[in-house]
């Protein structure tokens, strides 16, 4: 083998690894978690994390179906992720179809069941 042939294959080897390790990290629930973090994210004047720091407060909220947040009923998980972009994060909604939106509900399904004793027994 030549020494062009072994550097390309080196080469190779290192591309695909790197590109492997990044596509790991970069999955829609991550990118989900990047949103909530963000302060900037639709347009809002604070992130979601403000007020549920590392998601406390929506575990579980991925598996319910209606939500009542500020005095409203909401029918789905997107529904009331707007609701919160709008009133307390003064951000612009996002259609609920839209990757972002995708994103966020995946992180938020990500969190799980409540962490509280004897849940789930």
């Amino acid at each position: 083998m030549g020494k062009r042939t072994i550097l390309v294959s080196v080469l190779l080897v290192f591309v695909l690894s790197f590109s492997l390790a990044i596509a790991k990290h970069h999955t829609a629930e991550e990118r989900g978690r990047v949103h909530f973090n963000n302060v900037a994210f639709a347009g809002g004047k604070k992130s979601c994390s403000t007020c549920h720091p590392n998601g406390r407060g929506l575990e579980g909220a991925g598996a319910k179906t209606k939500f009542s947040i500020m005095g409203g009923e909401q029918n789905s998980l997107e529904e009331a992720i707007n609701i919160c972009i709008i009133n307390a994060n003064k951000g612009v909604a996002i259609d609920d179809n839209s990757v972002e939106m995708q994103e966020l509900a995946s992180y938020i399904k990500s969190l799980g069941a409540p962490k509280v004793p004897g849940y789930g027994k």
